[in-house]
């Protein structure tokens, strides 16, 4: 088994979920954060809030580096589907520009499925 964590824009999340769902993966965890590359921060963030994101407008205060909403989808897949969600989040969200994101591929040592006690690939199931 394996954790995919991807970061992408807040803006591509609907597509995201689409594609996933698309693809056979209706099980995900999103949540939203805040971050950086390693970059420079553009400044997207000033048409973010010009465009009603509320989530860019503490970003623009202040002094240094700014941080960038983003969203931290996470989800855990049997190791043969993970080439499957890659590929998924990546067509989803790739626009040939920087800010398209990261995807993380960990190893999961195991999984438990609270209600039933089941373990391994039948929780996932």
């Amino acid at each position: 088994m394996k954790e995919i964590i991807a970061i992408i824009r807040i803006n591509m999340m609907n597509q995201t979920r689409q594609a996933l769902i698309d693809a056979g993966f209706a099980a995900f965890t999103v949540r939203k954060v805040l971050g950086r590359g390693k970059g420079e921060v553009d400044f997207r963030a000033f048409n973010a809030v010009s465009e009603g994101i509320q989530d860019a407008l503490p970003h623009l205060k202040g002094d240094g580096p700014r941080l960038v909403s983003k969203r931290m989808l996470c989800m855990t897949v049997d190791d043969a589907q993970v080439t499957k969600a890659v590929d998924a989040i990546i067509n989803s969200n790739k626009t040939g520009h920087p800010g398209d994101g990261k995807i993380f591929v960990l190893p999961i040592i195991d999984t438990i499925r609270i209600r039933t006690s089941e373990t391994g690939a039948a929780a996932l199931a």
